[in-house]
């Protein structure tokens, strides 16, 4: 998937669906310094993970979003991550008018209503609106005959299986593990530790194959690449803390000296955690 962007007035793309203000995919290799700041977004927004495990702060609450979900950010609402940084992985996001949808206006008010009402930002497993945003791109950039009435039928039916989503999903529990979430938990409590796959399929009680298998579809990652992407968040934590030193970071998370420390965390971040310090210590 390559990243792409699309904005309404800018993008000829868009000139024929006004309603449409943003559309765009993001892939993520490496993680960049201040990419993805808290701000308030002025329309409705709709984000799906495909692949990585994303920590965003949406109207001040932190989210943890995992492949298959979706975040609902509505107009006014705060939205960025949780470390101003956007995590490896990819998604696809829409931004949407509803002034200007295409539904009857009795059904547009409410639909209005159900996301005001709702206080829960995150859909668990939507795989439905992953492969409607999907097709929505694949229309924008095909423009094959009848792709106008195709988008705009796409664009709708996204905002009624929200709607529809929503008054179903339980607020109170996700549809995820709370062993897996245990898991992590234990993880990020002992991340000095050394930990081997088996240890890890052990403690949620899976053999090492099974685990591997949950961990890649719960986090788009193998369980060791899960593990180093827990141990570089936690030490970005560390790094704002300029009473530890370097290699106390580097212990303290797993890693087994400072340069393998510094190697692993340039190639997750872009930058050496020297780097990575001083250009926090500049922006404070």
């Amino acid at each position: 998937m390559n990243s792409y962007l699309l904005q309404q007035g800018r993008s000829k793309e868009l000139e024929l669906f006004p309603h449409i203000i943003e559309f765009g995919s993001k892939k993520i290799q490496t993680i960049q310094f201040n990419s993805f700041p808290v701000e308030k977004t002025a329309w409705l927004r709709a984000y799906y993970v495909l692949d990585g495990r994303y920590d965003w702060i949406i109207d001040g609450m932190s989210r943890i979003l995992y492949p298959g979900d979706l975040a609902l950010i509505l107009p006014e609402q705060s939205f960025g991550g949780a470390r101003e940084l956007l995590d490896i992985g990819a998604f696809f996001w829409i931004a949407l008018d509803m002034n200007r949808s295409y539904l009857s206006t009795l059904e547009s008010r409410s639909i209005q209503k159900i996301l005001l009402l709702n206080d829960s930002p995150v859909i668990a497993g939507f795989k439905e609106g992953g492969h409607i945003l999907q097709l929505i791109g694949r229309e924008l950039s095909g423009q094959e005959i009848g792709f106008q009435t195709r988008i705009n039928h796409l664009t709708d039916t996204l905002l009624i299986l929200i709607a529809r989503q929503l008054t179903k999903q339980n607020n109170s529990q996700r549809d995820f593990p709370r062993t897996f979430m245990k898991l992590e938990q234990e993880l990020r409590d002992n991340l000095s530790h050394q930990w081997t796959v088996e240890e890890m399929a052990a403690l949620v009680g899976l053999g090492t194959t099974a685990f591997t298998e949950k961990v890649k579809s719960f986090t788009g990652f193998s369980p060791i690449s899960y593990l180093i992407n827990i141990r570089i968040s936690e030490a970005i934590k560390l790094l704002k803390r300029t009473d530890i030193n370097l290699t106390d970071v580097a212990l303290d998370t797993g890693f087994y000296s400072s340069q393998h420390f510094s190697t692993t965390f340039k190639k997750l971040t872009g930058y050496t955690p020297s780097q990575f310090r001083k250009n926090n210590t500049d922006n404070l």
